[in-house]
């Protein structure tokens, strides 16, 4: 009786496994069409110096069978300037939308670059900016 309960169990776990293993896969399935998969969605500056340097980059890949073609990125506000990649992404190549923060301005922010392509399934991307600028240190 305890080898059947065992057995069973085992059963069960392996199923699950490979349940998991079935899922991951398709989330990285190519797609058909072109395709944008970023590396994150988020950039946190943390807590960062005045005037220090605000540039960051999103990596993304093209995980579609056709090439990506980013047509505009747009910063929420002109504090946030993104830039574009100018050559169409390869299936299976990286790409990077470079973002640059004005770093000029105190305090906390959250920022958003909308990303415009002719991605299958969700041609506009909303990617996020966050952190906090210190003000300079009080001289004495």
């Amino acid at each position: 009786m305890k080898k059947i309960i065992l057995f069973a169990m085992l059963a069960v776990a392996g199923i699950t496994a490979t349940n998991a293993q079935t899922t991951k896969k398709a989330k990285a399935a190519k797609v058909e069409g072109a395709g944008m998969l970023f590396e994150t969605e988020t950039i946190d500056y943390g807590t960062i110096a005045h005037n220090a340097d605000g540039k960051r980059e999103f990596v993304f890949v093209n995980n579609g069978t056709k090439p990506l073609i980013i047509t505009n990125t747009q910063g929420s506000c002109g504090c946030t300037v993104p830039t574009t990649p100018k050559e169409p992404i390869a299936p299976g190549a990286k790409g990077i939308i470079g973002v640059k923060y004005a770093t000029d301005r105190v305090g906390a922010f959250t920022k958003t670059v909308t990303v415009t392509s002719n991605a299958e399934g969700q041609p506009t991307k909303i990617l996020t900016i966050k952190g906090t600028v210190l003000p300079d240190p009080v001289k004495s």
